[in-house]
């Protein structure tokens, strides 16, 4: 603990080899969990503090912080390295801050930044901004998802906020042997420049991070989920084929496609039933008048072998059933000025707040009334960031506090309220697609997809750097629309090519999903029904909806990924017991090849398949990075040396693959379909 003229820091250990960082000008109220676990990362050693002249210290495992007269800080690995120091430049000071060969390096400065630094709002929050010395050649990997190709995020700005199609998931994994998690949901930016990182929250009491060390990123990011939780164990039922589009209207017309699934002989693990099957917004119920009984359409499903995945909106119309309990009862986001509404979508509505305990209570009892013991075990919980029509985050306020100071949270308590709401019945392997995340989510069961994105080559090179920073930043479940989700006509030759290139990848992916809203599009047959809006439909999005051709492709992968379920079963259970992403870059498995952290097109997919995507039209042969060792073409059988590039044929038919362990992973590639 330091304190000076009401200022104060405080160190503390938490998780193995991890350290917890508190400061703030306000009085201490103790810590808020934020992303992090109350039981420290289950860790039992106790640290070493130690004080030697003006600098005291505290080691934890392979972690060391440094603290000077003036509260500075510094931390070193068990080598005595420098792995991040904070950056001060100030006229009265004389920094310490490094070493480079036996010379230490000393600044003095005019320019009077401080490290840490607190700008006073209203009440006790303030803007804060935490400032760090650049470290040449530094990688940096994690964050979540962003809607852009770069891997290595340094030289990156990031936004701190949720957004459709961006996850903000502020844990950062350094090529220099340290992770950082930024344990303040508030709503900021990152800047991993040149000249140093900086972090800021628009509103908040104080500075909160964790760190850790590790000789490996595979290390790292094992202590991270040690401290955040694990992702439970996947349900073995969810690791095939993922049917859905926007959308099924009906219940006939979802058990038609189910039913063709199984005519034409291909197993489908779960079918969608998409938003605006419901009366209302907020009614969180099927229309009967187009699902007349759900119990039996779900009975029928599982007889199929195929879960029903049912889409929930946080979105409230004042003319729900719900919304007068909801507002007598403040279960409601609520605009701190203007109009309160919050979302305008076929309906003016508001969200459900799931900050609060008794609103996540409310969400599950009416989902569990209303679909639970109707034999829905699977929801798909979309507009989780939540999706403002205007994203004035200042406008907001939630029960947990303002949208400035707690916004980033809001997906992962949307998550917990029906992880919660499932393990009280009995459930163990929760799953929830939802289409945002923070840090933490992946202990409630978050399987997070990508948002609503382009049909287009570029959009899919984005999500390959997304689904890979996702995993990185703790969340190894996540997937993406086949295809992208805006555009991609049917009958278009150009789009077929995308959904083919899509369909090889996402087999090589957490979960294989189909979903999009397909042109060309139905309007709906009455605009409005009882005063409501009603939503249109897209073209078909089954693997038989692109041609002949292309559905003979995508049935052979579909195949191969039914054979390969195994594999992906013992990847999920290693995420399960350790935190480790199922899609990883290169150098996860391959920490000491240099190459394996510069390319950023291919990855790995467990510790033996690698995988390297075709992400743009007309292709037919790539470059890939084979790691040293002896590696099989999944294809042709050929055994290849690694330490090389080779140029591999990928005519539209062939995905690049290649097989380490050929033992670990099953002969899946030598059965013909």
């Amino acid at each position: 603990m330091w304190a000076y003229n009401g200022d104060w820091l405080r160190i503390e250990a938490h998780g193995p080899d991890g350290l917890r960082l508190r400061a703030s000008p306000f009085s201490d109220r103790g810590p808020r969990a934020g992303a992090l676990l109350d039981d420290r990362g289950g860790s039992t050693a106790r640290p070493v503090v130690t004080r030697e002249g003006a600098t005291a210290r505290i080691t934890h495992g392979r972690i060391t912080a440094e603290v000077d007269l003036q509260g500075r800080v510094r931390f070193r690995d068990a080598r005595g390295t420098l792995l991040l120091a904070e950056k001060w430049r100030q006229r009265d000071t004389i920094s310490k801050f490094w070493t480079v060969g036996t010379d230490e390096v000393r600044t003095i400065s005019a320019l009077g930044l401080a490290g840490r630094e607190f700008k006073p709002l209203t009440g006790e929050t303030a803007r804060i901004t935490a400032r760090f010395e650049p470290k040449s050649g530094e990688r940096l990997y994690g964050m979540g998802q962003y809607q852009q190709p770069h891997l290595d995020l340094a030289g990156c700005t990031l936004e701190l906020a949720q957004r459709n199609s961006q996850a903000s998931v502020p844990f950062v994994v350094s090529s220099h042997g340290y992770g950082l998690l930024w344990n303040i949901p508030a709503i900021g930016e990152a800047h991993f420049a040149t000249n140093g990182a900086t972090w800021t929250a628009e509103a908040t009491r104080e500075i909160d991070y964790w760190i850790t060390a590790a000789d490996t990123p595979a290390e790292i990011v094992r202590n991270y989920a040690s401290v955040t939780g694990t992702a439970p164990m996947m349900p073995d039922y969810a690791l095939g084929l993922w049917q859905s589009k926007l959308r099924y209207r009906t219940q006939d017309e979802l058990l038609s496609v189910a039913r063709d699934y199984q005519r034409r002989g291909i197993p489908l693990a779960v079918i969608v039933a998409d938003f605006f099957h419901w009366p209302v917004q907020g009614d969180w119920r099927f229309d009967e008048r187009e699902w007349p009984d759900p119990a039996a359409m779900t009975a029928e499903l599982k007889a199929m072998g195929t879960e029903l995945l049912v889409s929930v909106w946080p979105t409230v119309d004042p003319r729900s059933e719900n919304y007068p309990a909801l507002a007598e009862k403040g279960y409601l986001v609520r605009a701190r000025r203007g109009l309160d509404v919050q979302q305008e979508f076929l309906g003016n509505t508001r969200f459900i707040d799931v900050t609060h305990p008794g609103a996540r209570s409310f969400l599950w009892d009416t989902l569990k009334h209303n679909y639970r013991d109707k034999g829905v075990r699977l929801f798909w919980l979309d507009e989780a960031e939540p999706e403002f029509s205007v994203y004035d985050f200042d406008n907001y306020r939630y029960h947990g506090g303002s949208t400035l100071e707690i916004g980033n949270a809001y997906p992962l308590h949307y998550a917990q309220a029906l992880h919660d709401g499932l393990r009280a019945e009995g459930e163990s392997e929760i799953v929830s697609l939802i289409r945002c995340a923070w840090a933490g989510s992946q202990r409630y069961g978050a399987l997070v997809w990508s948002g609503d994105i382009h049909s287009s080559f570029e959009a899919m090179r984005n999500q390959l750097s997304a689904g890979l920073n996702m995993g990185m930043a703790g969340i190894p479940w996540w997937t993406t629309d086949v295809g992208g989700f805006h555009g991609g006509h049917v009958d278009d030759p150009a789009f077929h090519e995308l959904m083919v290139r899509w369909f090889q990848w996402a087999v090589f992916t957490p979960i294989l999903r189909m979903h999009g809203h397909r042109d060309p599009i139905t309007p709906p047959t009455e605009p409005f029904r009882d005063g409501v809006a009603q939503c249109d439909t897209g073209a078909g999005n089954e693997l038989w909806s692109f041609g002949e051709p292309v559905f003979e492709v995508l049935r052979r992968y579909a195949a191969l990924r039914e054979r390969l379920r195994p594999y992906v079963a013992d990847l999920m259970r290693t995420a399960h017991t350790d935190g480790d992403p199922l899609m990883r870059p290169m150098f996860y498995d391959h920490p000491d090849d240099p190459e394996c952290w510069a390319v950023d097109d291919q990855y790995m997919f467990g510790p033996h398949l690698l995988i390297a995507p075709v992400t743009a039209a007309g292709v037919i042969e790539r470059p890939v990075y084979l790691p040293a060792g002896q590696w099989r073409d999944a294809w042709t059988g050929t055994t290849v040396t690694g330490g090389q590039t080779i140029v591999c044929a990928a005519p539209l038919e062939q995905l690049p693959v290649f097989v380490r362990d050929e033992a670990a992973v099953g002969a899946v590639f030598n059965e013909q379909d």
